[in-house]
């Protein structure tokens, strides 16, 4: 099943993130698609702040994996995997531990690690048509 959600501006994206957990819940593994710039860390913020993360999100480009604790004490993990050379780096820095928890999981460039990816993580692809971003939501 698919959804598609368009978003004119910024502030279209928080509605969006909630209903987007609404709808795929209990799924807590995301996989992330789309060019550079179309918006996938402002979504990964939208949907870490609608889950009570408190921290500030922001894209894990060098670190590779940044931690958030929300207001319950669960955790979320939001991975940028556009630097990676490979598949084995990922599993240096021990991506099953993150992908195995019962933790959210925020995967950016999920192209980069076709072979890593399960088949019941939800894909989220994104786009943009003019000034308004497409998010379609693959359950």
């Amino acid at each position: 099943m698919a959804i598609t959600f368009y978003a004119g501006n910024i502030q279209a994206l928080a509605p969006i993130a909630q209903e987007i957990i609404t709808r795929t819940l209990p799924h807590k593994k995301f996989a992330f698609f789309g060019e550079m710039g179309v918006g996938k860390t402002t979504l990964i913020k939208a949907l870490s702040l609608h889950l009570g993360v408190q921290d500030v999100v922001s894209s894990p480009t060098f670190s590779i994996v940044n931690e958030y604790v929300t207001q319950e004490n669960g955790k979320i993990f939001h991975f940028d995997f556009y630097r990676i050379e490979n598949e084995a780096e990922a599993y240096d820095i021990g991506y099953e531990e993150y992908f195995f928890s019962s933790d959210y999981c925020f995967i950016e460039w999920s192209e980069k690690i076709p072979n890593l990816l399960e088949k019941n993580m939800i894909q989220i692809h994104m786009r943009m048509k003019g000034n308004e971003r497409i998010i379609e939501v693959k359950i």
